[in-house]
């Protein structure tokens, strides 16, 4: 696998992201190629296969309560979140993975589909570092269906994200 951008994928084709989605691209003065594929794509790895990038290329974005509240945390596909390091960056007593209700009632979007931005709900955004370790890197565009990619300083400014170390420890 390889940090190109090069769809290696003949089921992929160029799509029209969710109207929310487009309507934040446009805010934000972006450009970006949608690319839809025919089965959805709703886990990292199946991103991934379906992209024809490394695991680690694909930004999962994943909404957690901090102490009652939507955060937007921003990881990279081959990584889990250390509940534990979000609650201490954030200096909160208690983080658990928000429930699909809560995601969509946050964001707009389905889980496997939220994208970095665009949400419905301005919530506060962490970006772990390791999604800087490829110059491109590919996120939902809004659909269990749909990705784009960008190289991952664009993400992050455009998301709004602090960056942080949040990914679990592997021994």
């Amino acid at each position: 696998m390889s940090d190109s951008v090069t769809d290696n994928s003949p089921a992929a084709t160029t799509a029209q992201p969710h109207p929310r989605f487009a309507e934040a691209l446009v805010g934000l003065g972006l450009s970006v190629e949608v690319r839809r594929f025919p089965e959805a794509t709703r886990t990292a790895a199946e991103a991934a296969a379906a992209v024809g990038c490394d695991l680690a290329q694909i930004v999962k974005s994943l909404i957690f309560t901090v102490d009652g509240a939507p955060v937007l945390v921003l990881m990279d596909g081959a990584s889990r979140v250390d509940v534990e390091r979000v609650r201490a960056e954030l200096g909160a007593t208690r983080v658990r993975r928000a429930d699909a209700d809560l995601v969509r009632e946050t964001t707009g979007y389905a889980i496997g589909g939220v994208p970095p931005f665009g949400h419905r709900t301005r919530t506060p955004v962490l970006a772990d570092r390791g999604i800087l370790a490829h110059p491109t890197v590919w996120a939902a565009a809004g659909t269990p269906h749909t990705v784009f990619p960008l190289d991952p300083q664009s993400l992050v400014a455009h998301a709004g994200a602090r960056l942080v170390d949040v990914r679990e420890q592997t021994s």
